[in-house]
């Protein structure tokens, strides 16, 4: 081997010893396949699989909130896999909006294999439920992690897989016709994904997030970029179920088991909302801001119309899922903000910030008055997106509930629950206000950065669309409450819980379980305490919007330093 040649070597490879802490990066994929191949092995014990899957979840989202903690105190990590530096090779990257991201999905997936317990019995663990909740958390957790576009993709497929196996878990009519609409339209999305990978490998000849990021400073302004950029919003608007590509989301999320929709509607169209933060706004902000008054129109349009569609609906779940679409609607209007004069977007932030004390006189007070509006809308974004996480897997959760206590899931057929079971309509009250972003719950202080935000950078319209959306879906909200929870029980329903046909029991935890209510309580005292104290949150969503818009940060972990 000649001198030049070891020197490239040199020049690509890790020679150094990686850090513990490195090891952080790749533990959450670890544990899921790990944990996912257990399960296989022992399907012989069905009766074990709810007690392996939640030591793993619970490890799961230990590991999380461990690399959340390293993230906030050190900055940026990342990991060449293989020993290849980047751009040779893939990076596995944690920079703040990724580990707030990991951190509540590892919550949520956890609340999801507990309910579990109580909901799915032997038959569903035998068709596989616990390893294919493996795959689709392993899928989400590389999609939050990797720092490589192509590697991107791949984690959307392996948690397609897995949400392909959930949906279906049963093999029902009413599931396969879900499934069916739900494949295509994502085989659809995943094949323009694809494609414009290979597109931005013609042009940048890398695939690396930090090498494509520097890169395209130098072809600022070029038609190309637009292009990339436009492709990419529509792959990632189709998987987050954006306006005009939503319609196959109240087509499918209905018909899976509840826990499954509580799973879907917390996590899946969220790795899109995340995918669309790093790749579109990272990469190519100029691009974005070229971009900004089509996404402000798809998320006004993706607001009103899931709200008018939650309105429509008789039957809860079906109301939910429209619910879903208004909140990424919601999220989109925090990404179509644009940049605002310092003179403007200082007032605006600091108005924002003395709303939610604490985060102004924060250690990224500058990082954000510098940004103004488009910080705060992006920060709200940021915000609201970790909210519906949680608030959506709540509410699905509670509506197995309480449609396997009603007997059905049709609001004409429930009723009564306010005075058999006050505590837990009293729950499924706070998560119904906390979704409509009423006061003083977790969904009311995005929406009002979003809003402030939206006026300040000449967008009012966009406010009021926010407004608006929050007033009709607040209708719908009131309008579940009264239906099942409040008014007394139809006839039908009348002499006590659980008489629901075979296929809605299959589906719905069975009656005297406690454990079905654990998540439950913990999902809700989230929504709680964040409504209550924001500022610890509010402030870890600002300092990650400020590292979005200016990544520096991010770029030196992966390129600038080794191993």
């Amino acid at each position: 081997m000649d001198d030049q040649t070891r020197a490239l070597i040199q020049e690509a490879m890790v020679f150094g010893r990686f850090e513990a802490e490195q090891y952080l990066l790749i533990l959450p994929v670890v544990i899921c396949f790990v944990f996912g191949a257990a399960l296989l092995m022992i399907r012989r014990r069905m009766d074990l699989h709810p007690v392996v899957a939640t030591v793993g979840l619970t490890l799961l989202l230990a590991t999380d909130v461990a690399l959340l903690w390293r993230v906030i105190e050190e900055g940026s990590v990342s990991m060449a896999m293989g020993g290849w530096r980047p751009p040779f090779g893939i990076s596995f990257t944690a920079d703040l909006l990724s580990a707030l991201f990991l951190t509540v999905a590892g919550f949520a997936g956890l609340a999801c294999g507990i309910y579990a317990g109580a909901s799915i019995d032997e038959e569903g663990r035998r068709y596989g439920f616990y390893p294919f909740l493996f795959m689709v958390m392993g899928g989400v957790s590389g999609a939050f992690l990797t720092g490589d576009i192509f590697n991107l993709y791949v984690w959307f497929e392996v948690l397609l897989i897995g949400s392909f196996g959930l949906l279906i878990l049963g093999s029902e009519r009413e599931q396969l016709d879900g499934a069916t609409k739900y494949c295509f339209l994502n085989l659809i999305g995943a094949t323009l994904f694809l494609l414009t990978v290979g597109y931005l490998y013609g042009v940048f000849g890398t695939l690396n997030m930090a090498d494509i990021a520097v890169k395209s400073a130098q072809l600022e302004g070029t038609g190309v970029l637009l292009t990339i950029a436009s492709l990419f919003l529509v792959a990632f608007s189709m998987k987050a179920a954006a306006f005009p590509l939503n319609f196959w989301l109240p087509a499918s999320y209905h018909t899976p088991r509840f826990v499954v929709s509580a799973l879907f509607a917390g996590l899946l169209t969220k790795v899109g909302i995340y995918a669309l933060i790093r790749v579109v706004l990272m990469l190519f902000p100029p691009e974005r801001g070229g971009l900004g008054f089509v996404i402000a129109w798809m998320a006004a349009l993706t607001m009103l119309i899931g709200a008018l569609g939650a309105l429509a609906q008789t039957d809860l779940r079906r109301l939910l899922n429209y619910v879903v679409i208004t909140g990424i609607g919601t999220i989109l209007a925090g990404l179509a903000i644009p940049p605002v004069l310092e003179s403007t977007s200082s007032a605006i932030t600091t108005g924002a910030a003395s709303v939610i004390r604490g985060v102004a006189n924060g250690p990224y007070a500058d990082g954000v008055s510098a940004d103004g509006a488009l910080a705060t809308g992006l920060s709200g974004a940021i915000f609201y997106a970790l909210h519906s996480v949680v608030v959506m897997t709540a509410l699905y959760l509670a509506a197995g509930v309480a449609a396997f206590r009603n007997g059905s899931s049709s609001l004409h057929e429930m009723g009564g629950l306010w005075r058999r079971h006050p505590l837990f309509s009293a729950m499924m009250l706070v998560l119904l206000l906390a979704v409509s972003g009423l006061p003083p719950f977790s969904g009311f202080w995005p929406k009002m950065l979003l809003v402030r935000a939206s006026i300040s950078a000449g967008l009012p319209w966009l406010a009021v669309c926010v407004l608006v959306s929050g007033f009709l879906l607040t209708i719908a909200c009131v309008r579940v409450f009264a239906f099942a929870f409040w008014r007394p029980a139809p006839a039908q329903a009348e002499g006590g819980d659980g008489h629901m046909g075979s296929d809605d029991a299959f589906r719905a935890p069975p009656p005297g379980r406690p454990l079905a209510l654990v998540p439950l309580v913990a999902l809700s005292l989230f929504v709680v305490a964040v409504g209550i104290w924001p500022e610890p949150l509010a402030e870890l969503t600002f300092a990650s919007a400020h590292q979005i818009l200016k990544p520096a940060a991010y770029l030196s972990s992966v390129i600038g330093s080794a191993p």
